[in-house]
């Protein structure tokens, strides 16, 4: 049975891997989805440049309140959308998704969903 490190370890491989190759390929910004525990984080980030443009978490306080959790299903696919408003003011229409080494499903196919109806492409 495999530990939870070595899981980990793996997991950080297929991500580190991935951004290599999204670095050198993409002028888009990239759009990172990461989930904890307790919340769900999202950001839009310019490597060129190395700055964060969009940060959006459920952690917030005028996230909108959800009846399950702050990291359930509903509230990825609400942090999609106030991702997608925030990049729209900030100028950005079309991103690369880096989904940190994770399974594209459940969580974060409900926020990549719901940014690309809210209108960014990716």
């Amino acid at each position: 049975m495999i530990n939870k490190t070595a899981k980990n370890i793996k997991r950080l491989r297929r991500a580190e891997r991935v951004r290599y190759k999204l670095r050198q390929t993409s002028d888009r910004p990239r759009l990172v989805f990461n989930k904890t525990n307790r919340y769900l984080t999202a950001q839009i980030i310019d490597d060129a440049k190395g700055v964060t443009l969009v940060y959006a978490t459920t952690l917030e306080k005028d996230f909108p309140k959800h009846e399950n959790s702050k990291k359930s299903k509903s509230a990825a696919t609400e942090l999609g959308k106030v991702v997608a408003e925030k990049a729209k003011k900030a100028g950005v229409s079309q991103v690369v998704l880096d989904r940190s080494g994770m399974v594209y499903h459940g969580r974060i196919a409900a926020f990549a969903d719901s940014a690309r109806e809210s209108g960014l492409e990716f």
